[in-house]
């Protein structure tokens, strides 16, 4: 099973937004949460649960959403308001985000093609060794930096 991305792919108001997106789908609680951005993501990208329970709460001080059961074991959260008017303010970013975290799995896929993997682990290695050699002139540098350049324009341009 390939570990899961735990890098910052979401800044905190567009995790917010997620939240509410999918609470907007259904009551939700922060571990069902957790699995419904795993799951649009295709399990490439996992917020942790110390992004999604302190954002519940201030989304909550926020007036967007509120508990549904107080009573309950666990805390399922409902929209207010201002979450959907927030929603609705915001439904091109959310629209956004949610297509970034469906490309991750894509971006992957093919990321882990085996002649996509060598290609990408020999300029690794051919980088590392050069860049660690203690007396690098700077034509070689300049040298190595335009190859990467040129690599990434002849990339994009693909």
């Amino acid at each position: 099973m390939r570990k899961k991305r735990r890098e910052k792919i979401l800044d905190a108001s567009e995790i917010r937004l997620l939240m509410l997106h999918f609470i907007s789908q259904q009551a939700a609680h922060g571990y069902e949460l957790i699995k419904s951005i795993e799951d649009l993501s295709k399990g490439e990208y996992s917020p942790s649960p110390g992004i999604i329970y302190p954002n519940l709460t201030l989304l909550e001080e926020m007036d967007a959403i509120r508990v549904l059961d107080a009573q309950a074991s666990r805390k399922a959260y409902v929209l207010n308001d201002k979450g959907r008017e927030l929603l609705k303010t915001n439904k091109d970013n959310v629209s956004a985000i949610i297509e970034r975290l469906s490309s991750l799995a894509v971006l992957v896929n093919n990321r882990s093609i085996p002649e996509v993997e060598q290609a990408i682990h020999q300029i690794k290695t051919a980088l590392n060794s050069r860049l660690a050699q203690q007396d690098i002139s700077l034509q070689t540098l300049q040298t190595i930096i335009a190859a990467m350049n040129e690599a990434a324009e002849k990339i994009g341009r693909s």
